[in-house]
């Protein structure tokens, strides 16, 4: 009985300690990664905002307590040739168009192609096919190495600490540092807030219709500036934006003009719809689960093997039987955890799913339209 005692305990603790050295080692790595078949599609609104427009025929001008909505697609290029299975970097592709919703007039559209590190969500390099369209016929793509949008673009990495982090500015076109702010709750969850505030930076030097900027000439060279305050709420664990609000503010200047006398270009805020933070946060709890089982659930393996096998040894020391069959508990137990949680791991492994070797590329991504 006593030889049976100290072989289940040693048994129990080694294959619970294998076990969590398994899913630290093995299944984290394989399976906290950013999916290869993302296909998300979320919206931003925004009231009383004052912009510029472009009616069809006409001239552009000024609007002012105009109602906008931004509809931005997301979806992952199978295609490209940086994805691989349980490879490190995956592309993604995203496309925004902000419509002001009365004459559903465009007011922007942007089209942006980026491989991202599938665990610390970094754009990298080199990354074929990389581009960003603000202009329909005016693509700007990478060349060799080069990152042209370096930073964090999607999400945040895995396990996000409290700290500054590089937020790829899309008008400025470089990543700014984005700093902590707190914590807080988002319908059940908790997570941290991060902002920052981009002062008005000059964007360029251009010529204008002098209606545009309320001058009699027919031309006006004006300078345009932007500035943003951005506010995110990021699920630490996944690294998952949920909500984003955007107060941004920009202006042509002339030569004559200080900060605040020129003309609005844009200037209001934009914020995810509470339909798209609830999705985000549902998407969220549906996977926080899964994850539990690979970051929390080793460490408390560890304990509950360390303290089984101590308590296994102790008995063993003071019965003085049992150390043939608590060794072989020891192997047995080990060696199962192994085998056990090796192929449940790979059985949960998203990219299995996935027919790499016949996809074509997609096209769905349009300036924000399927």
């Amino acid at each position: 009985m006593r030889t049976a005692v100290v072989a289940a305990l040693l048994g129990l603790g080694a294959f619970a300690v294998a076990a969590g050295l398994v899913l630290q080692l093995h299944s984290y790595p394989l399976l906290a990664k950013l999916q290869h078949d993302i296909d998300t599609v979320s919206v931003s609104e925004g009231e009383g905002v004052t912009a510029v427009v472009y009616p069809p025929g006409g001239m552009p001008e000024v609007r002012h307590n105009l109602r906008l909505t931004a509809t931005t697609h997301v979806e992952g290029d199978l295609a490209a040739p940086e994805i691989k299975e349980n490879g490190d970097v995956t592309v993604w592709k995203r496309a925004t168009i902000v419509k002001e919703d009365s004459d559903k007039l465009v007011l922007s559209a942007e089209v942006r192609k980026i491989c991202l590190d599938r665990r610390t969500g970094e754009a990298v390099a080199p990354c074929r096919g990389e581009f960003y369209e603000t202009e329909r016929g005016k693509r700007v793509t990478a060349e060799g190495r080069q990152l042209l949008q370096p930073g964090l673009n999607f999400v945040f990495p895995f396990d996000t600490e409290q700290r500054d982090h590089r937020w790829y500015d899309t008008v400025l076109k470089r990543p700014v540092d984005i700093h902590f702010a707190g914590e807080q709750l988002l319908q059940g969850l908790d997570v941290y807030r991060f902002t920052h505030t981009i002062p008005q930076t000059e964007l360029g030097r251009f010529a204008v219709p002098g209606s545009l900027v309320g001058s009699p000439e027919p031309s006006v060279d004006v300078t345009q500036y932007y500035g943003v305050t951005r506010t995110l709420l990021v699920e630490p664990t996944t690294g998952a934006v949920l909500s984003v609000r955007e107060d941004i503010r920009q202006e042509l200047r002339t030569g004559t003009q200080a900060e605040g006398e020129g003309t609005p270009v844009f200037a209001g805020e934009l914020r995810l719809t509470n339909a798209s933070v609830s999705a985000n946060v549902d998407q969220v709890k549906q996977n926080l689960p899964k994850l539990f089982v690979i970051t929390a659930l080793p460490t408390v393996l560890w304990v509950a093997g360390a303290v089984l096998v101590a308590i296994g040894l102790v008995l063993l020391l003071v019965w003085r039987r049992g150390v043939v069959a608590g060794s072989l508990a020891l192997v047995i137990g080990a060696c199962l955890a192994g085998a056990i949680t090796y192929g449940v791991t790979g059985a949960s492994d998203p990219d299995d799913s996935l027919d790499l070797k016949n996809v074509v590329s997609s096209s769905n991504v349009d300036y924000g339209l399927r």
